[in-house]
């Protein structure tokens, strides 16, 4: 098969690999289309520790069942099922499985990471995680599944009510995703901070306020809508050292701080300001199998997506991708690589 596999850091070669062979647990899934995320661009960069080459990277995805197995059949799939996977795999037997929080299973293995991902022909999961697409749900849009996740895990913890006001930093797809599952979940107002004016005007299409730092004084701004007191929670979906101290600059006292961003390791934060004015940090990594669920439910009834600020492109200009991503990104909030021409829907 071809896939696109991570050699050296910045460097991405199109390769013949062997096609993954199933074991009697696993379905064997022909790729459609596969995400860029943005944990891989730092992969790519050499940045992350769960990335090491040879790997291939990609974990959103959708394609069709090529080999369902006898345990693809137990769970309901077959071969030619249109589908979309959970590529966090998880024990199920731990404390943590069993009280639905799967993204902290000690045991978890994800795509791209300890498994070869899907920015290949083909890619193999344990037939549990493996999701059939409605009908009317497109392959580009099922492929959208595991980042609208993150998006309700972030949510969640997030807890927001509507007499909240939560600000969400960074408009990358995990913002994006954060931002509308904030609003599907009940919160009264979100304030989205970027520094792309373009993404900044897609954001105020779904309903938030726009702030681009490099125009506006971010913590006055703040200050001015929330009456001086601050957000009641602050999502830092980048994870850069400045954007971690913004989001906890605009906090109100006793406000939560939500971290999911993992592009710097470390940042200096005011703790002695954190402890006094006694606010919550909570770390959101991934997602529960509730939360995957979740997000494919809100894409199925339409209420969560990119419209078009989706890009499409084939495998064998994934590495281009990669680096423009990191150096030149434009209006596109997603990047989906095309693995496979597959029927799109039924």
């Amino acid at each position: 098969m071809k896939a696109l596999v991570y050699t050296a850091p910045e460097v991405m070669e199109l390769m013949d690999c062997p096609v993954p062979e199933p074991g009697p647990d696993e379905v064997l899934i022909r790729v459609a289309y596969s995400g860029i995320c943005g944990s891989e661009l730092s992969g790519f960069l050499g940045h992350n520790s769960l990335r090491k080459p040879p790997m291939i990277f990609g974990h959103e995805l959708s394609g069709i069942i090529e080999d369902a197995g006898a345990s693809g059949e137990s769970h309901g799939l077959r071969r030619g099922m249109r589908v979309t996977a959970n590529p966090l795999v998880t024990c199920g037997r731990c404390s943590y499985c069993l009280g639905g929080q799967e993204s902290l299973c000690p045991e978890r293995k994800l795509l791209s990471a300890a498994l070869p991902g899907s920015n290949a022909e083909f890619v193999k999961l344990p037939a549990e995680f493996v999701h059939p697409l409605p009908d009317h749900v497109t392959l580009t849009d099922g492929a959208l599944t595991e980042p609208v996740a993150c998006g309700a895990r972030v949510a969640e913890l997030t807890a927001a009510g509507p007499e909240d006001t939560v600000l969400v930093m960074g408009m990358g797809p995990i913002g994006v995703f954060a931002l509308q599952a904030v609003l599907l979940s009940g919160a009264g107002r979100v304030i989205a901070v970027d520094l792309s004016d373009d993404r900044l005007s897609f954001a105020s299409s779904l309903g938030a306020i726009a702030v681009n730092p490099r125009t506006e004084d971010l913590a006055a701004r703040v200050r001015e809508l929330t009456d001086g007191r601050g957000v009641s929670a602050a999502i830092d979906a980048v994870g850069a050292a400045a954007t971690r101290r913004q989001c906890a600059e605009s906090v109100m006292t006793g406000g939560r701080l939500i971290f999911t961003g993992l592009h710097q390791a470390d940042t200096a934060l005011d703790f002695n300001d954190l402890v006094r004015r006694e606010l919550k940090i909570i770390g959101s990594f991934a997602y529960s199998k509730a939360n995957f669920r979740q997000a494919l439910d809100w894409i199925a009834e339409g209420r969560i997506g990119l419209g078009d600020r989706m890009e499409i492109a084939p495998l064998a200009d994934g590495a281009v991708w990669f680096d423009k991503l990191i150096r030149a990104p434009g209006r596109e909030i997603k990047v989906l690589l095309k693995i496979s021409e597959l029927q799109d829907v039924i």
